[in-house]
């Protein structure tokens, strides 16, 4: 009799301590009314298991941040609020077989096509900002939700170009086990989770070629079927924790800087991620429009992009 009372006691501080709302004499009395329910017999059948807290320790949820859509219009970055504009077409003709692909509708069935990488062969050549712009570009879908993964471990930059100071992620993920809700960032884009690169680790190489990590791939893959999950990746010729996502990844878009990027380095990049099932090339700032914009150029396939298609 005394371990029922002690248990519905407990119970009932459970309760309190997750916020439940209950009569003032139980309130009051919460012993007294115990005791009645363990004498009957009902003390855990009569209230039930305590209600998990909205956070707990292990299980937290994820924070809300929310973006300044001015300040990225006017870096150039496309937002929900903007008109029509010869840019945001651009990224809608760049994401259409992305995510065509990342639905299993293409042409070909892939292992994690919903899992796309963005890289480029040396730095500097737009694969962030193009990271960025496709994951506003893909929130835009009626009928998808984008994560953006800043995987450049080395030198993240999504979180700084969205003026978003920089956090726990990936990394802490991976090295501490700590749960990927309590990391993620909601946004003020509806259908736009974010998730930053985490604490810089000597060894982020290692835990990237983990298997925690090709667990965590898996189940990012698998969790929400509408989800495409795109991947902010280091240059393929400056680090090697890109080569180490590419052999996860469905999907890959090689950034290439019109006019700036040797195609010797272009065909080393490509040749570092033979194995990867599908490659596409970006050509980025391939020319200029009336207004003074950039265009774009964009196809697919296993080799370099044709020599006609250079500025």
């Amino acid at each position: 009799m005394s371990s029922l009372i002690e248990q519905a006691t407990q119970r009932l501080e459970q309760l309190r301590q997750a916020g439940a709302s209950m009569p003032d004499d139980v309130q009051a009395n919460g012993a007294g009314v115990a005791t009645g329910l363990a004498a009957s017999g009902l003390a855990t059948s009569a209230l039930g298991p305590a209600p998990a807290p909205l956070e707990t320790p292990h299980h937290p949820s994820s924070k809300r941040v929310d973006l300044d859509f001015t300040a990225l219009a006017e870096q150039g970055f496309l937002t929900p609020n903007a008109g029509r504009s010869h840019f945001a077409d651009q990224y809608r003709v760049i994401k259409r077989p992305l995510i065509k692909n990342a639905m299993g509708k293409g042409a070909v069935t892939l292992n994690h096509a919903n899992l796309i990488m963005v890289t480029s062969a040396l730095p500097g050549e737009g694969k962030s900002f193009t990271s960025l712009n496709l994951a506003l570009s893909i929130a835009a879908e009626m009928d998808n939700t984008v994560m953006l993964v800043d995987a450049d471990v080395a030198r993240p930059s999504v979180l700084r170009m969205l003026g978003l100071p920089q956090g726990p992620g990936l990394l802490d993920v991976l090295e501490d086990s700590v749960d990927m809700a309590s990391v993620m960032l909601r946004t003020n884009v509806d259908k736009l989770t974010l998730l930053p690169s985490g604490t810089p680790h000597p060894r982020a190489t290692e835990l990237l070629a983990s298997d925690a990590m090709s667990h965590l791939l898996d189940d990012m893959a698998k969790r929400y079927p509408d989800r495409i999950i795109i991947f902010d990746s280091p240059p393929l010729l400056l680090t090697t924790e890109s080569r180490v996502l590419a052999s996860h990844m469905g999907q890959i878009v090689v950034v290439v800087q019109a006019g700036k990027t040797p195609q010797s380095a272009v065909m080393q990049a490509l040749a570092a991620i033979e194995s990867c099932p599908l490659k596409m090339m970006l050509l980025n700032q391939s020319s200029t429009n009336a207004i003074g914009g950039y265009g774009y150029g964009y196809g697919y396939g296993y080799g370099y992009a044709s020599e006609s298609s250079k500025s």
